[in-house]
């Protein structure tokens, strides 16, 4: 079988979905990688270094989609919203890709997907399960996006991270308050720390304290509940309006001490819940940043405005998206060595194994025989069954 990977198509996306590094183990694997030239350039991996490793390079994109039978993308149709559409044509029935679809962002991609007869996986719905954890993906470039966050503010903000003891006085260090204590978060709290930050953080899941001060953060406790705050999956799950009402009511005195504030709760599938009102940004100090990590679904910031950096009562308000790719080196490093590790979990004797009793296989796997086949995507978007589920 062969493995091909595309150039990234959408606008200022800097990654590529394999690195030379990986493409030993694929062909140990019974695999032939093939890559479509220029394709890591941008993401400091020239054409050289894949043909020392084995690879093929390929003039341009059609020829990658022509000949490859396993496509490997960061950012396939779905997730790329802008050029993504254009691939559609050269999709061949049969093939496979893999990749961020966004399988919960509409229901006529994936049946778009689905109608061209490819068989999709979505890396966003790998199971955070110790067998798979090597494998997530999601996980990997929410710890880069937690790291450049802080990065964004730092650079940003007027002040400065660390304690300084200097023959001017001394300078008090910089309070990063962060909303949401996931992947992004924990990671967002351990950066501030190493820049010599105070740093604090809430989250509605009970489970992330330990998580937090295991940092050295500061875990703000509200004297409010969730109702079954975490799924079966981890995730934080969506609470009712009254909930939110009260946890931004509660929040707002932490925020307006806060010199940094890093927002980063998401539902998957739902759109981001606001935590922080126009009055609480007002009630910040001037020269405040927020970082909105939750920008592309949303935002958590009600002024937040996506792929924008903005100023409002003299609090900058940062809604950067696709963070990963500013710092593309390392974010393909760590997502090759995810789809690499997923792709050679799953094929044994140069041959795709697709069994559905196979929990990493049924949860990622999107579209298959020309139907939409992921239990999840179909009650999401209240599909009827289909022939694999009657």
């Amino acid at each position: 079988m062969i493995v091909g990977v595309p150039k990234e198509s959408y606008p200022g996306e800097r990654r590529v979905a394999l690195v030379p590094v990986a493409i030993p183990n694929l062909i140990k694997a019974g695999l032939e990688v093939i890559i479509e030239g220029g394709a890591g350039e941008q993401a400091g991996y020239p054409d050289q270094a894949y043909i020392d490793k084995g690879a093929k390079i390929v003039p341009d994109r059609a020829a990658v989609f022509a000949i490859a039978d396993i496509v490997l993308q960061v950012l396939c149709y779905g997730s790329n919203d802008v050029t993504g559409k254009a691939d559609l044509p050269l999709y061949r029935k049969g093939q496979t890709l893999i990749g961020f679809l966004r399988p919960f962002g509409s229901a006529e991609v994936v049946e778009d997907m689905a109608r061209a007869g490819v068989t999709a996986f979505s890396v966003e719905l790998m199971p955070r399960t110790t067998r798979a954890q090597s494998m997530d993906a999601l996980s990997s470039m929410a710890t880069v996006c937690g790291y450049k966050a802080v990065l964004l503010a730092a650079e940003t903000s007027p002040r400065i991270f660390p304690m300084m003891t200097t023959a001017a006085g001394t300078i008090t260090p910089a309070r990063v308050f962060v909303i949401g204590a996931g992947v992004a978060g924990l990671q967002a709290i351990s950066t501030a720390r190493r820049l010599g930050a105070v740093a604090s953080a809430y989250d509605m899941r009970p489970a992330a304290k330990e998580q937090v001060q295991s940092l050295g953060g500061r875990f703000i406790e509200l004297p409010i509940e969730a109702q079954n705050a975490q799924d079966a999956r981890g995730y934080g799950t969506a609470q009712d309006e009254t909930f939110y009402a009260r946890q931004r009511e509660l929040l707002t005195k932490v925020v307006a001490e806060s010199d940094i504030v890093i927002s980063a709760a998401v539902i998957p599938g739902k759109k981001s819940p606001v935590l922080i009102t126009a009055d609480m940004v007002k009630g910040m100090a001037p020269g405040s940043v927020i970082v909105d990590l939750a920008a592309e679904r949303g935002g958590n910031c009600e002024l937040t405005r996506i792929a924008e950096t903005i100023t409002i009562h003299g609090v900058t308000i940062i809604g950067a998206i696709n963070l990963a790719s500013s710092v593309p080196y390392h974010a393909s490093q760590m997502y090759a060595r995810n789809l690499m590790t997923y792709l050679t979990y799953m094929v044994k004797e140069g041959k795709l194994q697709m069994s559905l009793q196979d929990e990493i296989i049924r949860e990622t796997l999107i579209t298959s025989g020309g139907e939409v086949v992921n239990a999840r995507v179909r009650d999401f978007f209240k599909l009827p069954a289909s022939a694999t589920q009657r």
